[in-house]
């Protein structure tokens, strides 16, 4: 899938001699602006020359360009290439300017025939730029072209979708109402989808799969249930393209006079409209933005005149090429689909990571729990520092416990609570809006259970609990390792147990990422923008911030990349005082240009001696006469505030997959009539590695662990580091960066699309 750079070729001279435009087309998303900014400056370091088109126009144009659609206004665009020597084209935009693009590519040759026919361009200018390669970035809030797991800017919509819900939810309790929220998404459900996961909605309307008949009966029953059980608020989201299983529109309104008309209920509509295409991006976006274009210039300056015109996506956490045709095809396969009103094949289409969205969503919010009960009791407990999403991944944990039919016991203030008995049971209704809560309503300590086990071992008995759900940090995976080796003397340990990755800090290993590191580095990202700002107008200034993150730079890192720092100082990157000489020469050069401000990250245990004070004081000495210094130590805001679209619907399918597996596991430990669990693949970590959701067994990932300090061995992060020091003008080599082989799409069916 992907490899390193050959160390023999220099990516300093990969760009000698070529040239590269950046166009963006289509309708605007945030994270657009990264995508061009990464493009440009990575451009620039490979020595190619770098132009950039404004407003489209007949240079590519898009779906929305009336020139282009004619041969005329094509030729014209060639032209204008050939004449500045311009052979590749990166377009950020939708389905419709990527096509667009890949048909401009198709013609090529014919339109420099007949310009050199027409005299417009000689035959030698024709040889030179014979062959056009065009590298697609899809930008669309939509999240509607497949092939990608995300498009650039439909976290940041997901934001401003969700601050909407969030305030929706604060006046709608206050009356006991029920909101009626349309989002966009004409022919693509995922933003209703996931706003709906995110917000635990109680209906959502999509596209991709219209409501069964009689679905009016259905949907007032199930208001009325969340009514009966307590509930003071209803909410539905619709979809702008939401249709009905005979192909027609299912609108706002029309939902409105139901709920009011059938059950009388006060009800409100909320159409988002253009707030979701607004606003600054998110740190998700913006480094989504920047390491696709990375890969876009990589894909540019790789390709040959056989390469077909490739698409640069997303897959789980891995960046990968795919033929754009084939991704454009498929996009246009869904839309068949629905036509035909095939829609489980247009949620299959969609791609793995919508398709596990709506399963999930499915069983959290259409099954009512069974009459039979499972007698198996399964308890939750939050472990280590709380952080945002938590709340979510008990509330999924809890309502899928429920939904299989078990009992679910919560577990207060973490070990301590398990020894000391803090355990109750925890119902449906218990866990109500619990997705958008911060911190951990559980409570939650950093202890230990080794010293208690003897305590944790009678309560496990005296509760009868059968399996057990542990959230939480590096806490929580060394409690679950030191109940593991408990087994060997204690019988009532050994049961299925199952660690969900939960920290700000991001270094549980098993998991490439963790529930709550997004809110933290939205958090950093946002006060970093805050902090450059407040020095808009006055002399030049460098601001040295201080994230959280223990031994782990990830925080400092991505925050780094989100916010355009200068460099970021972490634990993982050894440097010395000759390196931080190196990053203040590199800032007293950029401050004598048009640069007015400089942002410093560093992780909080980077260096026991170059303090954050230290490097203040270094930076201040050095800077004389050029530039002032401030420093900032975030501390515990990076813990708290409201979980991000992220970490809710992170959290929300890793509670769900925890229970659901913990199931299995259940069945596979009965024997003789009671559970016994004392296998390494019944107590796993369940955790994002690259392009899927995986459990590995607790015992198998201490060779991979650094105990001494609380992070794994290998951290895929590291390998997108040096697009930081690229992005802020280092001139560094980009060998350790890890980039992607063209792959292909594959089909509902598994298959290869050939």
């Amino acid at each position: 899938m992907s490899k390193v750079l050959h160390p023999t070729r220099d990516p300093t001279k990969m760009g000698l001699g070529k040239s590269i435009a950046v166009l963006t087309s289509g309708g605007d998303a945030q994270g657009m602006n990264a995508a061009v900014r990464a493009t440009v400056r990575v451009g620039l370091y490979t020595g190619a020359k770098v132009y950039f088109v404004h407003e489209g126009g007949t240079v590519i144009g898009s779906a929305r360009c009336k020139d282009f659609q004619t041969r005329e206004g094509r030729m014209k665009a060639a032209c204008n290439l050939v004449k500045l020597g311009i052979t590749n084209l990166c377009v950020i935009g939708g389905d419709g300017s990527l096509t667009g693009a890949n048909e401009f590519r198709t013609e090529w040759s014919g339109l420099l025939a007949d310009l050199v026919r027409a005299g417009k361009i000689s035959a030698e200018e024709a040889k030179k730029s014979s062959h056009l390669n065009i590298v697609g970035m899809v930008g669309s809030i939509d999240n509607d072209f497949c092939g990608t797991d995300m498009t650039i800017g439909t976290d940041s919509a997901l934001h401003r979708i969700i601050e909407v819900v969030d305030a929706i939810t604060t006046t709608a309790q206050s009356h006991q109402r029920t909101f009626i929220l349309e989002v966009m998404g004409r022919h693509c459900g995922y933003l209703a989808l996931v706003s709906a996961l995110a917000c635990g909605a109680d209906w959502v309307f999509i596209p991709e799969m219209p409501p069964d008949e009689g679905w009016e009966d259905h949907l007032c029953r199930r208001l009325m249930d969340q009514r009966s059980r307590g509930s003071r608020l209803n909410v539905i989201i619709v979809a702008e393209g939401a249709i009905s299983r005979d192909g027609k529109p299912i609108t706002s309104d029309q939902i409105k006079k139901l709920v009011t008309d059938r059950l009388g209920f006060d009800t409100r509509t909320t159409i988002l409209g253009h707030v979701q295409r607004g606003g600054t991006p998110s740190a998700f976006d913006r480094i989504l933005g920047s390491r696709m274009g990375v890969e876009a210039v990589m894909a540019l300056l790789e390709a040959t005149p056989d390469t077909p015109a490739c698409v640069v996506s997303l897959s789980g956490n891995q960046a990968v090429r795919l033929p754009l045709m084939e991704c454009v095809q498929v996009t246009k396969d869904v839309t068949a689909a629905m036509a035909q009103g095939k829609f489980e094949d247009a949620i299959k289409l969609r791609g793995r990571s919508f398709e596990n969205n709506w399963n999930t969503y499915k069983l959290l919010a259409h099954i009512n729990p069974p009459d039979v009960k499972s007698n198996i009791n399964v308890a939750v407990m939050n472990i280590g520092a709380p952080c945002a999403g938590m709340n979510a991944a008990v509330r999924s944990a809890v309502k899928m416990g429920i939904i299989q039919g078990h009992s679910m016991l919560a577990v207060h203030d973490g070990f301590d609570g398990l020894a000391h008995g803090q355990i109750e049971p925890i119902t449906w209704t218990s866990v109500s809006g619990w997705t958008g809560i911060g911190g951990s309503m559980l409570g939650t300590k950093r202890t230990l259970p080794g010293k208690m086990m003897e305590e944790v071992s009678l309560n496990i008995a005296k509760y009868n609990i059968h399996a057990l759900v542990i959230i939480g940090g590096f806490e929580a995976y060394v409690g679950g390792l030191e109940l593991v080796q408990a087994r060997e003397k204690y019988e009532e340990v050994c049961i299925p147990i199952v660690v969900i990755p939960a920290t700000v800090s991001n270094n549980v290993p098993g998991s490439d990422f963790s529930i709550g590191a997004d809110t933290a580095l939205n958090t950093i990202t946002s006060t970093c923008d805050r902090i450059k700002q407040s020095a808009a107008g006055t002399k030049r200034r460098v601001f040295i911030v201080e994230t959280m993150g223990g031994y782990c730079g990830y925080l400092a890192t991505m925050a780094g990349l989100a916010a355009g720092a200068d460099a970021a100082y972490i634990f993982e990157e050894k440097f010395t005082i000759r390196d931080l000489e190196a990053n203040v020469e590199h800032l007293l050069g950029k401050m004598k240009t048009t640069v007015k401000r400089g942002l410093i990250l560093r992780n909080e245990n980077c260096n026991s001696n170059y303090t954050t004070d230290f490097i203040f004081s270094l930076y201040s000495e050095e800077g004389k006469g050029v530039f002032d210094c401030r420093k900032n130590v975030l501390g515990h805001m990076q813990q708290g505030g409201t979980p991000t679209p992220f970490d809710r619907n992170f959290a929300t399918k890793m509670g769900a997959k925890s229970v659901l597996w913990l199931t299995e596991k259940l069945k596979e430990c009965y024997r003789h009539g009671r559970i016994f669990a004392n296998t390494p693949d019944s107590a796993c970590v369940l955790g994002m590695k690259k392009r899927a959701l995986n459990f590995q067994p607790l015992a198998d990932l201490k060779a991979d662990t650094d105990f001494e300090h609380r992070i794994p061995k290998t951290q895929w992060w590291l390998k997108i580091r040096p697009i930081m020091k690229i992005l802020a003008k280092y001139d560094i080599k980009l060998d350790t960066y890890e980039h992607a082989n063209l792959e292909h799409v594959v089909n509902k069916t598994g298959s290869l699309k050939k």
